[in-house]
């Protein structure tokens, strides 16, 4: 049975608005959880360990006797490690080695050394940059587990100097993924605990007898843990409140279609709610992708999800020119750009929205999942107007450096005391002015 896909063409009078509906997702603010989470977190803060320990049991259908008990030791994630068949082995060690070189990269390239200047009068400004103490990684669990997850949060945060990275992960039923464990033996995963949802987001934000509070939190969820990570935030830091999966592809049409197919299959196949779009100036090209998609459908496993995620959210639009293809994109702003173009940096330099650009028709979004280097956790739902993929920045922050000199203080002082007056702040000017050597006339 073939699968209907919207197409849009930018040369209806009526495509603006059709975009608009195509792109129109609400991330659930669905009061039921938002009040749940809410109780959840409030229960935690107040009884700790007991509250985590009862949800946990509740939720993941344990009978654990204390959160103690869920805490998985050095020894186990050793040993998750060495119990995976080599080729596994190697290609876990080669992603994780991939992403700490660029994580690495970026460190050096980002100022993350602080910087100082000195000014004629003696005064030193600077800022110094110092990793955070604590941070918190929450890999999802149940319906699948996500190896890749532990190691582009876990990475970063150890390469920017983190000294403690605290891990937490669902096992409903106690099953235990020996990927993701051996996963954070790779990453340098100080601790990991057996606790998901909302309960552990409270736990790790306000801590527990158990669970040592930490300073930011990281990593997907479901809608428990988002409305939880929002609510915490400002308590704790986090990383960002991620919507479903999104690919955006721009094809000049010389990419064989069958590719093209699977790329969108690829996020489609994540989350009934995933979006994946097609734009192309090719109409006979946007066929023949249609057409290779309705082919390999019933091939996937996931095909149902793939079905329903494409018919609900996906698009195939034509556009009058690649230079189009680029404006919408800019609107899209999606998670993933594909640029699969004979000439992709032309197009790429057009491109000011984007969480992560895959270039030229070799590089597939699934290499950049797993191993190619930068970070998977990406900005959705149009954030990428405004946020960045995560990376080493994420886990420092950055203090104000201000040494001024006698003769300094001199010059400042005046210029703070007007400006204090001015305000009203008699204490900010005197204050200033103390240090004049001459008082002010």
């Amino acid at each position: 049975m073939s699968i209907t896909i919207r197409k849009l063409d930018s040369a209806m009078p009526d495509f603006n608005a059709q975009l608009r509906a195509v792109l129109a997702f609400e991330a659930s603010e669905d009061d039921a959880i938002d009040q749940a989470a809410a109780r959840i977190l409030a229960d935690v803060k107040a009884r700790g360990d007991a509250a985590v320990l009862e949800y946990t049991n509740r939720f993941d259908r344990l009978n654990a006797g204390s959160v103690a008990t869920l805490e998985i030791g050095q020894q186990e994630l050793q040993a998750a490690l060495a119990g995976l068949s080599p080729t596994r082995r190697d290609a876990l060690q080669t992603a994780a080695d991939r992403v700490r070189a660029y994580h690495q990269r970026q460190k050096a390239e980002c100022g993350s050394d602080g910087f100082s200047y000195t000014e004629a009068d003696g005064n030193v400004l600077g800022q110094k940059v110092t990793p955070l103490d604590r941070v918190g990684i929450y890999v999802p669990g149940g319906k699948a587990a996500y190896p890749s997850s532990v190691l582009m949060n876990a990475i970063p945060a150890k390469v920017a100097g983190v000294q403690e990275v605290i891990m937490v992960v669902p096992t409903p039923d106690g099953v235990k993924n020996e990927l993701v464990l051996a996963a954070a033996a790779i990453a340098g995963v100080d601790r990991v605990f057996t606790i998901g949802g909302a309960q552990a987001v409270a736990a790790l934000a306000y801590g527990t007898a158990t669970v040592p509070q930490v300073d930011k939190i990281v990593g997907p969820g479901n809608a428990y843990v988002a409305a939880a990570k929002r609510r915490v935030f400002g308590t704790v830091g986090i990383d960002m409140i991620a919507g479903p999966s999104e690919i955006l592809v721009l094809c000049d049409g010389t990419t064989d279609p069958d590719w093209i197919a699977m790329d969108l299959f690829s996020q489609a196949e994540h989350d009934e709610l995933a979006q994946s779009i097609l734009v192309c100036p090719d109409p006979a090209y946007i066929a023949q992708v249609e057409a290779s998609i309705n082919r390999q459908l019933p091939l996937m496993p996931r095909h149902e999800v793939i079905r329903t995620s494409l018919t609900n959210r996906g698009a195939l639009i034509s556009v009058r020119d690649m230079d189009q293809a680029c404006d919408i994109a800019n609107l899209i702003a999606a998670e993933h750009l594909e640029i699969s173009a004979a000439d992709p940096q032309r197009w790429a330099d057009r491109i000011r929205h984007a969480g992560a650009m895959f270039l030229g028709r070799f590089s597939s979004e699934s290499l950049g999942d797993y191993c190619a280097g930068p970070n998977h956790v990406l900005p959705t739902s149009r954030t990428a107007r405004f946020s960045s993929p995560l990376g080493v920045y994420d886990f420092q922050k950055r203090s104000s450096m201000i040494h001024i000199s006698e003769a300094g203080a001199q010059t400042l002082g005046k210029i703070a005391a007007e400006l204090a007056y001015g305000e009203g702040l008699q204490a900010h000017a005197r204050s200033a002015e103390y240090r004049l050597k001459e008082p002010a006339k």
